[in-house]
């Protein structure tokens, strides 16, 4: 069952300024949505993306040490590298 097909019998209520609430409304209308279905379909989208830009990973001592060691010492770049960082760009040429 989809997301949209689901029973919604939970309620999330908000309080908005007269301002956002009218910008709301103008961007649900843009995308033919009722204000609910706009504001749940935004919010949903903007919590997706703020727990996929998460990264988490666990290290025992050892190899957090290891990690620190790794981050504060990087390696040189290679001339290959240097060469694109030292080129011109497309449109300076």
């Amino acid at each position: 069952m989809s997301a949209s097909s689901r029973p919604k019998d939970d309620v999330i209520q908000i309080r908005a300024s007269a301002e956002a609430k009218a910008l709301f409304n103008r961007a649900a209308a843009m995308r033919g949505q009722k204000l609910s279905e706009f504001m749940l379909e935004s919010a949903r989208q903007n919590a997706l993306e703020r727990i996929l830009d998460q990264r988490s990973f666990f290290l025992d001592d050892q190899a957090h040490a290891r990690f620190l060691k790794l981050l504060d010492a990087p390696p040189a770049p290679s001339a290959k590298a240097r060469a694109r960082l030292n080129r011109k760009a497309p449109w300076q040429a």
